[in-house]
């Protein structure tokens, strides 16, 4: 067994592509409507046959819910796990990503966060223990 997709909710899948693709740098693997649904995948260009991440409408009144729940909360809606927290910043800051959080060291790694443009926190993580 093994997670094939996972996903968030976004206000906008057009922007959300925009950002998760010209800013983070993901690739779109799917991209298929059926009247108002979308189901709109991408995937890391490090891992093209990999985990699938599904940008999924908040037009659900659950997924809103939930979305802006967590983004009260100052909670991430997503971890990616990168292999220097401070590197990324600054090569997302220059695409004009806006960071909630810098790069701070916590237990075992360092974490940054900042906005998807679309109502999520997105968090940065390298962990200790993966670098070589």
């Amino acid at each position: 067994m093994k997670i094939g997709t996972t996903s968030v909710y976004v206000d906008d899948q057009e922007k959300a592509l925009r950002f998760y693709t010209e800013v983070l740098g993901f690739q779109k693997k799917a991209d298929f409507s059926n009247g108002t649904f979308r189901w709109l995948t991408l995937v890391s260009p490090e891992q093209p046959d990999g985990v699938e991440l599904q940008l999924g409408s908040n037009a659900n009144p659950a997924g809103k819910a939930y979305q802006e729940a967590l983004f009260q909360q100052k909670q991430p809606a997503l971890r990616l796990y990168v292999d220097d927290v401070q590197r990324e910043v600054e090569r997302l800051k220059a695409k004009g990503a806006t960071f909630d959080m810098p790069p701070t060291k916590v237990t075992g790694s360092t974490i940054a966060t900042l906005q998807d443009t679309c109502g999520n926190l997105v968090q940065l993580v390298s962990l200790e223990a993966r670098r070589g």
